[in-house]
């Protein structure tokens, strides 16, 4: 690692107060990468700059949002405008997951999973992507999912969303070529974030036997966005279990999903 290679940029990190958000920023700032941390807890982000200011001596601020409400990415964008913060990074991390049928999850749930995880991602790779193209440098990481290759029932709607994702990323990295610019789609499989708790569900041997601690994944997802690759699937394990679904039949697929998923 070189400890001052993003030395002189500036990464923002959504979903910053726990999880791979915490891991994203630790990277990012042990390469020398000043950091905007953005989540809904003021104090649980204040933490984490006390803790990253003293341990590598970067540049951290912290910003409440919830990303879901369209305002609050405007806001957002706005305020580091207005402050001279150009993004250089910008790691799509926040997001969430909710597990159960999809005539039984409260749609209101649904709902906001689909504008954090669809929506904001977009929205806010929107409102940066034009800077860094003027700039002429700059990273974007999108958080899909295992989940992004194949029908996930008990996941429907996730499972769904990141899809969504994939198919994003690699055409917005098609489209950045050139520009000195471009999007990698970091694909994990079961990591050990408060996900299950999040999203209701109980571990599986599948979660027990596959799971990955998420500094080992972060470490893994900055590294191959910083080479600018399209697209990572963290672990061998991960990877064996997504490559069959290029050839499977998707009643097939959804059927293996629901396997390994169901409690």
């Amino acid at each position: 690692m070189n400890k001052n290679e993003l030395s002189g940029m500036t990464a923002l990190v959504t979903g910053a107060s726990g999880g791979l958000g915490v891991d994203f920023a630790r990277e990012l700032a042990a390469r020398g990468a000043n950091l905007v941390l953005v989540a809904r807890r003021l104090e649980l982000l204040e933490q984490r700059r006390a803790e990253l200011v003293t341990e590598y001596g970067v540049e951290v601020r912290c910003i409440t949002a919830d990303l879901a409400v369209p305002e609050a990415r405007e806001a957002l964008a706005r305020e580091l405008e207005e402050s001279g913060i150009a993004v250089d990074i910008l790691i799509n991390n926040a997001g969430l997951g909710l597990f159960g049928d999809f005539k039984d999850v409260d749609w209101e749930r649904t709902d906001n999973m689909l504008q954090v995880d669809i929506v904001a991602l977009s929205h806010l790779t929107r409102l940066f992507v034009g800077g860094m193209v003027e700039r002429g440098r700059g990273y974007i990481m999108l958080l899909g999912s295992t989940g992004s290759f194949q029908p996930s029932p008990g996941y429907a709607a996730y499972g769904a969303a990141k899809a969504y994702v994939l198919s994003f990323g690699h055409a917005l990295h098609f489209e950045l070529r050139g520009t000195g610019v471009s999007c990698t789609t970091v694909c994990p499989g079961v990591t050990a974030t408060d996900f299950l708790q999040v999203s209701g569900q109980s571990k599986t041997w599948y979660h027990r036997m596959t799971m990955m601690q998420s500094t080992t994944v972060a470490r893994m997802a900055v590294r191959r966005m910083l080479s600018r690759r399209p697209q990572i699937v963290t672990g061998i394990m991960n990877a064996l279990s997504v490559f069959p679904m290029r050839i499977l039949p998707r009643s097939l697929q959804a059927r293996l999903a629901y396997f390994v998923m169901k409690n």
